[in-house]
């Protein structure tokens, strides 16, 4: 049977082996710094002519990738179509206003392109002073043309 003194020896012993392992300082080789993912790499330089290749093929995929999110005139005319159709009376002025239910409806119908318009973040971005809870059918599409 161990005396108390060794217990307590045995006990600061374990206890400072598994202190400097949580706090890096003991000979473990699971420090953080190995786990973190790199995100900076340095531009290639002028002789490094495979990677410069590269870079420059990775970037055009990327926009042809961003390119294909975008809305061509085609589907803006079309988007434009369903805000007229689906428009909530009574206009203000010469302004096409819109309710949330039909601004959901649009959403449902203009395609998987547009998906990313039809939030409630958005309409709730875009509502202003309407007594009826409406926003605006030309703010709304002038929106999604600058954020599309």
């Amino acid at each position: 049977k161990k005396s108390e003194q060794e217990l307590k020896d045995e006990e600061m012993e374990l206890f400072t082996k598994y202190y400097m392992e949580w706090k890096g300082g003991g000979k473990s080789d699971t420090t953080s710094y190995t786990n973190i993912p790199r995100f900076y790499y340095r531009l290639p330089a002028e002789d490094e002519v495979l990677l410069q290749k590269l870079r420059e093929e990775s970037r055009a995929v990327f926009l042809q990738r961003k390119s294909r999110e975008l809305l061509d005139n085609e589907e803006l005319q079309n988007l434009w179509f369903l805000l007229d159709k689906h428009q909530t009376s009574p206009m203000i002025g010469e302004e096409a206003m819109i309710n949330y239910e039909n601004f959901l409806k649009v959403g449902e119908k203009a395609g998987p392109k547009c998906k990313q318009f039809f939030t409630a973040k958005i309409f709730a971005k875009l509502l202003h002073n309407d007594p009826y809870g409406r926003v605006s059918i030309m703010q709304f599409f002038n929106y999604v043309m600058r954020k599309g």
